[in-house]
């Protein structure tokens, strides 16, 4: 018996926001050099702040790895290309639906809660995954390969749309 097993790696748009959130750091850092002739005592300060940047710039670099194991979808966010971070866990059983971005089958779906794991592009070819997971509805919007969709579609024909 073999396992159905794929995996993918997705790296994360950076954002507007993730420049502000840069430019910003960058910008106070370099402040506080301007501030140390004035105030030696705070010398400190500068060195804290470039560790702070050093951190702040290698969470801000994503990425998600899509790992799927007979059924099983693990998502983990890594950060820097170093530090790993289960994110999100399912089991094909919670699925309800999965189908394309805009597909019209969606629709019942708006007030579910939802998580995005996907690049962000705006040419990307997006899923949405709609499960039950403790009573509560989620939907997950992330970026599979065709390997994964037929995965998925051999477990669950009737609820994976392509």
């Amino acid at each position: 018996m073999s396992d159905y097993y794929t995996e993918q790696l997705v790296k994360k748009k950076t954002s507007g926001k993730d420049i502000m959130i840069k430019s910003l750091l960058v910008a106070v850092t370099v402040m506080s050099f301007l501030i140390v002739p004035l105030m030696p005592f705070l010398l400190i300060v500068p060195v804290l702040l470039i560790v702070l940047d050093y951190f702040m710039f290698r969470r801000l670099d994503l990425e998600y790895e899509y790992l799927y194991v007979n059924g099983d979808l693990d998502i983990d966010k890594i950060m820097g290309k170093q530090k790993r971070k289960r994110i999100f866990s399912m089991n094909i059983s919670e699925l309800e639906l999965l189908a394309p971005m805009g597909a019209g089958e969606l629709n019942q779906y708006r007030n579910a809660k939802v998580l995005d794991f996907s690049s962000q592009m705006p040419n990307a070819r997006c899923y949405v995954m709609v499960i039950a997971k403790n009573g509560q509805q989620t939907k997950v919007i992330f970026e599979p390969e065709q390997v994964i969709l037929e995965g998925m579609r051999m477990l669950a024909p009737r609820k994976v749309i392509l």
